[in-house]
């Protein structure tokens, strides 16, 4: 096998956003609709970025507030992050800033890289994250 890139991922934001929905949907390429709590889980992608053979070691982490304990040190060892949010769920959009936040204390940067994802794009009639930018047109 040739030198690869390797980045780790961290998937982060509140409980029942859909993160592991999502992670299982990128690296499985299959939806799932019924998916139980998750604790934490982590899994491996062998993608082209760049013409580049890359594996990215993604981190599915737990959304609630009594995993919080854990946070910082996966924080410590991510190199980019996916901060996810449901858009039928205000809460959970105004809960991303806190991890924002937390991200950037832990890694003592004024920035990092980071990509802000709306989830449950489908539920759109159950839609209140309403931002001119978050919209499907």
């Amino acid at each position: 096998m040739s030198t690869e890139e390797r980045y780790k991922l961290v998937v982060v934001g509140g409980g029942g956003v859909g993160k592991s929905a999502l992670t299982i949907q990128f690296i499985q390429s299959y939806f799932v609709s019924d998916f139980g709590l998750c604790i934490e889980d982590s899994y491996t992608k062998i993608c082209t970025v760049d013409g580049k053979e890359t594996r990215l070691d993604i981190l599915d982490t737990a959304g609630q507030e009594e995993f919080g304990a854990m946070r910082e040190q996966y924080m410590r060892s991510g190199e980019g992050f996916l901060l996810v949010f449901a858009l039928n769920d205000s809460g959970s959009y105004d809960e991303i800033q806190k991890f924002h936040t937390q991200i950037l204390r832990v890694k003592d940067r004024d920035d990092f890289p980071m990509v802000l994802v709306g989830n449950k794009s489908d539920l759109d009639q159950q839609r209140v994250v309403t931002f001119p930018c978050f919209t499907n047109d």
